[in-house]
């Protein structure tokens, strides 16, 4: 348990490449990125994974990679979002009971879980565990209005909003998020993309 935010706090971020509607028909993968940060500024490691596009792996990538890798000194995992590679849906719950870790989620524009919901239903089988997953999520709390939600999991509200704060540095999102999210696209398509 997290009682005191100290600014070298060792975080991990996760954000995925990009991918193609090809992709999303042939179930191709994508990259998965971890960034290890002591708070926003010293990067300490970076991990990766693939996962597949609208595939049910993503959570047991990211314990994968946090659980078999050397940095035994992590604190908390953040996720750019709770889908990865299109509706790849992280069980948040599982990935911090696996990992002993809490779970932040931090996201820039506040989903429409219905209109989610909906389209899950129209084109995947498996629409109701896909829809379980999201809705383990929890509430989604705003943070800056209208600019930046988040949501946790293990870890009470006010102590994510310190974290989220210390490990932000150029942009409203994390540093361990903006950096994961640059290296992914980088490894997809050549080339980071701006946050």
């Amino acid at each position: 348990m997290i009682r005191k935010v100290k600014p070298q706090i060792r975080v991990i971020g996760f954000d995925d490449g990009t991918f193609s509607f090809k992709s999303k028909i042939e179930r191709d993968k994508t990259i998965l990125i971890g960034v290890i940060m002591k708070g926003s500024q010293d990067v300490v490691g970076i991990l990766s994974r693939w996962i597949e596009v609208d595939g049910m792996d993503v959570t047991e990538k990211m314990i994968d990679a946090v659980v078999n890798s050397r940095f035994k000194d992590l604190r908390v995992i953040m996720l750019k979002g709770i889908t990865y590679a299109g509706f790849n849906i992280v069980d948040i719950e599982k990935l911090s009971r696996e990992t002993g870790l809490p779970v932040i989620v931090v996201i820039r524009k506040k989903p429409d879980l219905r209109a989610m919901e909906d389209a899950l239903r129209k084109h995947f089988s498996d629409a109701e565990e896909r829809i379980r997953l999201l809705r383990k999520g929890g509430e989604i709390r705003e943070l800056i209005p209208e600019r930046l939600f988040y949501q946790t999991y293990g870890i009470k509200p006010k102590i994510a909003e310190e974290i989220i704060k210390i490990t932000q540095k150029s942009s409203l999102i994390p540093e361990p998020l903006r950096l994961a999210h640059m290296i992914a696209s980088a490894v997809m398509t050549g080339e980071s993309k701006k946050e």
